[in-house]
């Protein structure tokens, strides 16, 4: 916690109002969330030349790892073609166990790797990530993710543009995709669409104006699945600094989910959904699934029935 010095006027407080003055600095200091898998950039500094340490950058535009610069010594990982399934279509689908511990043996990683992850897109990018490492099997109390990504890390250090050397190959080994971590479309149509599980909550975690259909970006048709909900997971992140909103901030973003529901979220290529999945897990949500191929795969499949507007249920689906 940074330290404020006190005013030269300063005396001292006693008793209870001793206690409501520490309770609001303790406020006023804490702007962000603290799980255990975020860290900052002196966290990192410090271990970079751990042998057991492999950091992995994922930027919005790839290009930048190198035109821009990354961190010493970090490993470049391509958004698309190393976190999707670059067979299927959509592209974004999950990429199957046996690709992704091949992705991840080509970085270097072994099971008791120590992961650091960041991105310059307020952690939605590594949150994609993270889930993969979630969905099959890795030990998650080894991945790390740095709040504030390349925002924190150029405050008081430098990006490099000299190329990483490569590790040699890991010998990670990653079991099957956990059926509790992800939904196909068709579990959200019998689920959601048909049956309105009241014990299911659907949530779109896209921009509000592709949720109502104003903007149509990554799809054929524009609006959202009937009976979605929205909340948009970058407002749990602050846009300037990239990193995490505290706690009572993210809790509020989601005060309408019941804790107690199974959730299943949606975006449009599997990022802002990754970052719902971390963000309620971080509250204590315990069952929330991700739907495999989301918007970019339902928004493309002109049969499937979508709702235009403000609201959950519109049209036919009001009813």
């Amino acid at each position: 916690m940074p330290h404020r010095p006190m005013p030269s006027s300063f005396k001292p407080i006693r008793g209870l109002n001793a206690l409501v003055l520490l309770a609001g600095l303790l406020w006023t200091t804490s702007a962000f969330a603290e799980p255990d898998f975020l860290v900052d950039a002196d966290w990192l500094a410090e271990r970079l030349d751990e042998e057991n340490l492999i950091v992995l950058e994922v930027r919005y535009h790839p290009h930048r790892y190198f035109t821009v610069g990354h961190i010493p010594g970090a490993t470049q990982v391509q958004r698309f073609k190393d976190l999707g399934d670059n067979a299927a279509s959509p592209i974004m689908r999950f990429p199957s166990r046996e690709t992704f511990q091949q992705t991840l043996r080509a970085w270097g990683v072994d099971d008791d790797s120590t992961l650091v992850l960041y991105d310059d897109s307020s952690t939605a990018l590594v949150s994609r990530l993270y889930y993969l490492l979630d969905l099959y099997g890795f030990n998650m109390d080894q991945v790390k993710i740095l709040n504030g990504g390349t925002i924190d890390w150029t405050a008081f250090n430098e990006l490099t543009k000299e190329p990483t050397a490569p590790r040699a190959a890991g010998t990670v080994t990653l079991g099957e995709a956990n059926p509790e971590l992800f939904v196909e479309w068709d579990d959200v149509y019998a689920d959601v669409v048909s049956r309105r599980d009241p014990d299911v909550v659907l949530l779109d975690a896209r921009p509000r104006d592709m949720y109502t259909g104003e903007v149509i970006r990554h799809s054929i048709m524009g609006g959202h699945i009937p009976g979605a909900i929205n909340i948009v997971s970058l407002d749990g992140t602050d846009g300037q600094s990239g990193k995490w909103r505290d706690d009572a901030a993210l809790a509020a973003l989601y005060a309408e989910l019941p804790k107690h529901k199974r959730i299943y979220a949606y975006c449009h290529d599997g990022f802002r959904m990754g970052l719902a999945y971390l963000q309620l897990k971080h509250l204590g949500y315990e069952d929330v699934r991700l739907y495999n191929g989301g918007w970019s795969h339902w928004g493309n499949e002109l049969t499937l029935p979508v709702v235009e507007g403000e609201e959950p249920l519109g049209g036919d689906f009001a009813l």
